[in-house]
């Protein structure tokens, strides 16, 4: 790709899951072209995957205004006033690439299908075995093909601290109304039955029903349906089949949320079941635990990204065949799914330890400012003890730190790895997650943005109700309150605008609290 990209159109996907796997590759193109001005074309029901996103400057509305020719038209012109020098088509439809060639974007790049290769300057063949992959490197293969540089990112959703309390507001109230904080710390997991490309993605609600009641019954757990206004007729139908003594434990939320509100539930779910759909992949960009129940789909191709999920599939030879309906009439994909191997499935994924997040310096080891060195590495003298009282205690110990002297040159990315193997074996901690990056990329790794710890929490089946975070800094507070964890701040001194739950001398302090209150 050229040096000199001054502003940058992507034409995105239609769907909401599609929406969600094209933000790594979004999230790529900034990388690419940290300084240009990058507008995101979408439809209005997608808009919201993408709202407070930081690598898009604008989100432009392909809504109802422009249909037909003449809204095309009026579109197109809207675009060309906006001087794109390049389109990056996501989107697969002959539609994107019209729009951008009447938009007169002197660079058009998409992949050459549905008829639409003469429209791009830059159309790239579809190989089978992309088409074989994962669709997030669907997207990625694209911009590897112009010769801009990716790097394999997992799917984020940014939600906002406001978002996240209202979803907690709406728990509290709804579901755990006069429960004792102890009594309402019950798992919550989310179910969603509906589909939206057909009734052949679509598991039996009387198998749901099922697997609802062992969840409220067997594992103690709350219950929040999800769907959209169309698919409200199947929560309702899943209900139909359970005892009216277990809806207190049940919220319906068919039909009634946002996007972003659907998100921010979603995040608040210990594991989530669903068919392939939107909703699986906003799952999966929370990093909450899926169980994915596939039939005509490929589990392989458009399954939850990334590991900590299951994915149900029945082995008939027809399956996944792609199709909306069955073309069998028996839909034996989905009726040989059994609830017995859905609720198994939930069981190996839902989060089953507690943890301490760790910040790194001025934490367990002392804050060098930019520690590139270990003839400078001091370990607290506290730090191991400390750490051995906790993994006595049953929690796994996960270090969570920002390395922004990787991107400035002052630190070798291999003497983190070092460091970190160095403290782990030394201070008994069970992993480490780093952010490499500059703050001005706002990336979602760099604490207080909450990636690394979700990532970490779904790779070491971590509950974060259980959980602690400490640090010596504000923002590592911050961190523990977008994961659902309790904060716990180092200071010397007690300060009057921190969300800490408490405030430690040192990590000694923090540790007796923390015991204490186990």
């Amino acid at each position: 790709m050229p040096d000199n990209i001054k502003k940058i159109l992507i034409r995105g996907t239609n769907w909401i899951g599609d929406a969600v796997l094209t933000l790594p590759a979004i999230r790529s193109i900034r990388s690419s072209s940290p300084d240009a001005h990058i507008s995101l074309l979408v439809k209005p029901w997608v808009s919201d995957v993408f709202q407070n996103n930081p690598d898009i400057n604008e989100i432009i509305l392909y809504d109802d205004s422009y249909a037909g020719l003449s809204g095309k038209l009026k579109l197109a012109a809207e675009l060309r006033r906006r001087n794109f020098d390049t389109a990056i088509l996501l989107q697969n439809a002959f539609d994107g690439a019209l729009l951008a060639r009447f938009a007169g974007i002197p660079r058009r790049t998409g992949y050459k299908r549905d008829g639409r290769g003469f429209l791009l300057t830059q159309a790239i063949p579809v190989s089978k075995d992309i088409l074989s992959q994962h669709q997030v490197y669907y997207y990625l293969n694209l911009l590897k093909a112009i010769g801009m540089k990716t790097t394999e990112t997992h799917p984020y959703m940014f939600l906002t601290d406001d978002e996240r309390q209202w979803a907690r507001n709406l728990i509290r109230s709804e579901l755990h109304k006069g429960m004792s904080r102890h009594a309402a710390i019950r798992p919550l997991i989310g179910i969603n039955p509906g589909a939206t490309y057909g009734s052949a993605k679509r598991w039996l609600p009387e198998r749901y029903a099922e697997v609802i009641r062992r969840i409220i019954i067997e594992l103690n757990s709350s219950v929040m349906i999800f769907g959209s206004a169309s698919e409200k007729e199947i929560a309702d139908e899943i209900l139909t089949h359970i005892d009216a003594p277990y809806h207190s434990f049940i919220l319906n939320m068919a039909g009634k949320t946002t996007i972003r509100e659907l998100a921010s539930l979603i995040a608040e779910c210990n594991a989530f079941i669903t068919n392939d759909s939107g909703p699986m992949h906003i799952a999966s960009a929370l990093f909450v635990p899926v169980v994915g129940i596939f039939g005509s789909t490929d589990k392989t191709v458009t399954g939850p990204f990334g590991e900590g999920h299951r994915m149900i599939s029945s082995d008939i030879p027809c399956s996944p065949c792609m199709k909306r309906e069955c073309p069998e009439g028996h839909l034996q994909c989905m009726s040989d799914i059994t609830a017995d191997e859905v609720f198994s499935a939930l069981k190996e994924v839902l989060p089953a330890n507690k943890a301490v997040f760790l910040d790194r310096d001025g934490t367990v080891i002392e804050d060098k400012n930019y520690l590139n060195s270990f003839d400078n590495l001091v370990v607290f003298p506290d730090s191991k003890e400390s750490l051995r009282k906790l993994r006595d205690a049953g929690f796994k110990l996960i270090g969570i730190t920002n390395q922004s002297g990787i991107a400035r040159g002052i630190i070798k990315e291999s003497f983190v790895t070092e460091l970190h193997a160095h403290l782990k074996k030394e201070l008994g901690i069970d992993d480490f997650f780093y952010c490499p990056h500059l703050p001005d990329e706002h990336c979602p790794c760099r604490k207080p943005e909450a990636m690394l710890a979700l990532k970490a929490k779904l790779l070491h089946s971590v509950n974060p109700e259980f959980s602690y975070m400490i640090g010596d800094k504000e923002l590592d507070v911050q961190l523990a309150y977008k994961i659902g964890a309790t904060g716990i701040l180092l200071s010397p001194s007690q300060p009057s605008d921190t969300r800490a739950s408490y405030v430690a001398r040192d990590l000694t302090d923090a540790v007796q609290w923390i015991l204490g209150r186990a």
